[in-house]
């Protein structure tokens, strides 16, 4: 009869998120997620497979909660382009809460590029649904009268994307929230 597991297969791979964002699937060994995740070798092939499963796990997990956490905070606003300010705002107030912030999707970029297939994709089904949600908010925003009816959406979209990416790229070089927050308003005071 086969032993019940005896962790929490979300919280462990929580904590092999936390590791990979802080460094990557290169500069993280085993024997680190094994520690971080309170789990024995044995375990993590039998739930995750291995190393590199685990790490496509953690990315896919984590960027689908940071862009549904961007989507909810962008949609739960009064008003369309106020949306995409509160989510910028969120995002940014959970940066400086951090003592190390950092972005998976991120360093899986700078990590892989496009180098490696299953990584890119992942990445890239992220980015088109964030693209997307975006998409809809400027164009909410610009029938509202919030945003310039010469901002082409598309491009706006793909360059609120791009600040976003710079800004946790930013957050995790150091930069504070004042700093963070002129950035993010400059970027969408450039929709109007």
């Amino acid at each position: 009869m086969a032993r019940p597991k005896e962790f929490d297969g979300e919280v462990a791979l929580g904590a092999a998120i936390a590791l990979f964002s802080q460094h990557g699937f290169e500069g993280t060994s085993t024997d680190a997620l094994l520690r971080a995740m309170r789990i024995s070798r044995q375990s993590l092939y039998d739930t995750f497979g291995d190393k590199r499963q685990l790490y496509l796990a953690a990315l896919r997990r984590y960027n689908q909660e940071n862009v549904a956490d961007f989507i909810h905070a962008m949609t739960a606003a009064p008003t369309p382009l106020t949306g995409v300010e509160y989510a910028f705002m969120a995002f940014i107030a959970k940066a400086a809460a951090s003592h190390h912030p950092s972005c998976l999707g991120v360093s899986a970029v700078c990590e892989f590029g496009r180098a490696d297939a299953e990584v890119a994709a992942i990445g890239d089904a992220s980015a088109h649904t964030l693209a997307q949600a975006l998409e809809t908010q400027l164009t909410a925003a610009r029938a509202a009268g919030e945003m310039g009816t010469d901002v082409d959406v598309p491009t706006a979209a793909a360059f609120l994307g791009a600040t976003l990416a710079g800004l946790k790229v930013s957050a995790r070089a150091g930069a504070d929230a004042d700093t963070l927050r002129g950035v993010a308003r400059l970027a969408l005071k450039s929709l109007k």
